[in-house]
């Protein structure tokens, strides 16, 4: 059985959860506090050199970590990842953009705003820095979205399932997605399909 080593409230971790869910596919859970250092303990580390969370365990051993990586791992012959050459690059796109503008602003923001134990590092001038480049990340994602259902191709991707886990919390960091209608549809979209999960859920043991 597939083994996902996570963190249940990282939306990083949601993300392949939420397309594991929609595949059917079983898997079991393995539970890592961060906060405690549990991933740099040497028998992680032998998995996963990085030292972060999320990483697929698979039967014969092997491992892959990062959240997208694995999305489009799993998503190879589905539904979730478009067979027309452009729509799978414009998917490509998108997961490219999500870890490189929208999560280290959207995200972050979040952490800081409801961590304790990073309170510290949540000064005024660095929470407005990620303020701004969050709804520079969100506006780009209006301007899509305000015009087409899905962010890539005609139907639901991985490019949806990878912003959507940090989108939907954006609220926890502050940020006002009730200006953008746009965003505020397809979250709704998103949440009203059929197998979807929330970030609460988690398979039977």
């Amino acid at each position: 059985m597939l083994i996902l080593y996570q963190q249940q409230d990282s939306g990083n971790c949601y993300k392949p959860r939420m397309l594991l869910a929609n595949l059917g596919l079983p898997f079991r859970i393995v539970d890592m506090d961060t906060n405690r250092g549990e991933t740099r303990a040497a028998d992680y580390l032998a998995r996963n050199p990085n030292g972060k969370v999320p990483l697929l365990e698979f039967d014969d051993g092997r491992v892959l970590g990062e959240s997208n990586a694995i999305l489009l791992h799993l998503a190879e012959g589905t539904a979730f990842l478009p067979d027309a050459a452009f729509d799978r690059a414009k998917v490509y796109e998108w997961l490219f953009f999500e870890q490189y503008s929208h999560e280290p602003a959207i995200a972050v923001r979040r952490s800081l705003s409801i961590y304790p134990a990073r309170r510290a590092q949540a000064t005024p001038e660095r929470m407005a820095e990620l303020l701004d480049a969050g709804n520079k990340a969100l506006s780009v994602m209006e301007d899509r979205l305000s015009e087409a259902d899905w962010l890539a191709g005609e139907s639901c991707s991985v490019a949806d399932m990878a912003l959507y886990a940090y989108t939907h919390m954006a609220g926890e960091g502050g940020f006002d997605l009730t200006v953008y209608p746009g965003i505020t549809a397809w979250l709704q979209r998103v949440l009203t399909r059929p197998g979807h999960v929330s970030i609460s859920w988690r398979p039977e043991a």
